[in-house]
């Protein structure tokens, strides 16, 4: 399909690669356009075929998926790269998320949340598995200091409107537009506007940035 999200499968394991092949190819929205075994291959993989989305591996020997994300997000504006890996979290993921990941689900993540996550990051969300965002806050944590009482009358959290500020609050939980949606009785349409009014209102980059900033104003689990 000429309109079907192109997709690179970065893996250092062929075995890996081919299994995340076989799920993705069963589903015509999607097509795998290559696949690189390592970080070096994967940078060259995005300047020669563009693709739409990276999965892309947190560890990886030579070039770790870490470097290699810094350097496609620099070269490849329009190129998203979706994190996966065997372990919860750990420094590396979270250092690919700082690089400009948009997003980091695990290996065991099942086959339909997995197209799910890549429809989304396509179309401009981040995806963070609501298992790991505590985890996540937790290695931000001590790059943020110790947590403050909640910031009500933060100045960042002024330029919000009520609305705005529930749905933030309610990204810092790790919740996707669909259960902020059900949970606020919105459309996920009206949802998504507001999450992008409160990403462009704080400066953040995406989700994942918004999760941090929400623990860094303590207001987060509140």
């Amino acid at each position: 399909m000429s309109d079907a999200i192109r997709v690179l499968l970065v893996d250092d394991q062929e075995l890996v690669r081919y299994g995340f092949r076989l799920v993705l190819e069963a589903d015509p929205r999607l097509v795998v356009v290559g696949e690189a075994a390592d970080g070096v291959q994967a940078v060259g993989a995005v300047a020669r075929l563009r693709p739409d989305v990276v999965l892309m591996d947190a560890r990886m020997p030579g070039l770790d998926g870490v470097e290699a994300t810094r350097r496609i997000t620099e070269t490849a504006a329009d190129t998203r790269v979706l994190m996966l890996t065997t372990y919860d979290l750990d420094e590396i993921a979270f250092g690919a998320l700082e690089a400009g990941a948009v997003g980091f689900l695990l290996k065991d993540t099942r086959p339909e949340q997995l197209v799910a996550a890549i429809l989304a990051v396509h179309a401009g969300d981040a995806v963070v598995s609501p298992r790991i965002t505590a985890k996540l806050i937790g290695i931000a944590a001590p790059r943020l200091g110790t947590r403050a009482e909640p910031k009500q009358s933060h100045p960042a959290l002024d330029t919000l409107s009520a609305r705005e500020r529930e749905i933030f609050t309610l990204i810092g939980a790790g919740r996707t537009n669909g259960e902020i949606a059900e949970a606020l009785h919105l459309s996920e349409s009206t949802v998504k506007t507001h999450v992008g009014r409160v990403l462009s209102k704080l400066e953040l980059r995406d989700r994942v940035q918004a999760v941090i900033r929400a623990y860094e104003l303590a207001i987060a689990n509140q």
